[in-house]
């Protein structure tokens, strides 16, 4: 089965002849209609991301971003061993390259599994923080709280965008596509729901977001705008 899957994504993507001139922008294979449809589950998620009358709002964004944390990093372990110096000497989507900056502020131009790395190591080390993500009954949380949500947002966001934009073939392959389908839309609702990442910085999956929440009745909500620059989003470097 899995061996079906990629000689028949392989033929999919075939590159073009030499001598013929590319083509502007390589056929994006996680559009395809018999892609797209593939979920774990129907559930609704525009409900089932909206804050419940009886939780704390600082309370709902922890306990969604520390899960979503886990299954985005579980997501790209599955095609980690893909995902290396060789075959990813940059952190990119599609046209856009994104770079690392250190705690000096330093920017850092590195590869995607280093990226990745940086990514999972910050993200792990603010959600075990009790000052930070705290646990235990009747402690605060920070000022800056909703800001290190929207940063963690943003670095959880670039890894799933590079999935889909790098590796997409080999969830295909291991037959993970549904599930991966399902978490962007899920992770998409949420911080759209709650303003957690700039339109600007998602609009270079916007032709994937309309197609994967349209059904949840989000398409609206600020894809629609977003997909007109998406060409111009394409064209310039992202950086942290």
């Amino acid at each position: 089965m899995v061996l079906q899957a990629v000689g028949k994504v392989l033929r999919k993507s075939k590159g073009k002849p030499n001598g013929k001139k590319p083509a502007p922008e390589e056929k994006k294979l996680y559009l395809e209609p018999e892609y797209t449809k593939s979920r774990i589950t129907d559930f609704e998620f525009k409900e089932l991301v909206m804050l419940p009358r009886e939780i704390d709002l600082n309370e709902w964004l922890a306990s969604n971003t520390t899960t979503f944390f886990h299954h985005i990093n579980l997501q790209y372990s599955t095609i980690s061993e893909f995902c290396t110096g060789e075959s990813c000497q940059t952190m990119a989507v599609c046209n856009t390259q994104y770079y690392w900056y250190d705690e000096r502020g330093k920017k850092i131009k590195c590869t995607a599994p280093q990226y990745v790395d940086f990514v999972m190591s910050s993200v792990q080390k603010l959600v075990t923080d009790e000052d930070v993500f705290p646990t235990k009954y009747g402690k605060e949380f920070p000022n800056s709280f909703e800001s290190l949500v929207k940063k963690i947002c943003k670095y959880l966001f670039h890894v799933l965008a590079h999935i889909y934009s790098s590796h997409f073939k080999e969830t295909l392959a291991l037959e993970l596509h549904g599930h991966l389908n399902t978490l962007y839309t899920h992770f998409i609702l949420f911080i759209r729901e709650f303003n957690l990442v700039d339109p600007k910085e998602t609009t270079i999956m916007d032709d994937l977001t309309e197609v994967l929440c349209s059904s949840s009745g989000s398409s609206s909500n600020g894809s629609g705008n977003g997909s007109s620059n998406s060409a111009g989003a394409q064209n310039h470097v992202k950086e942290r």
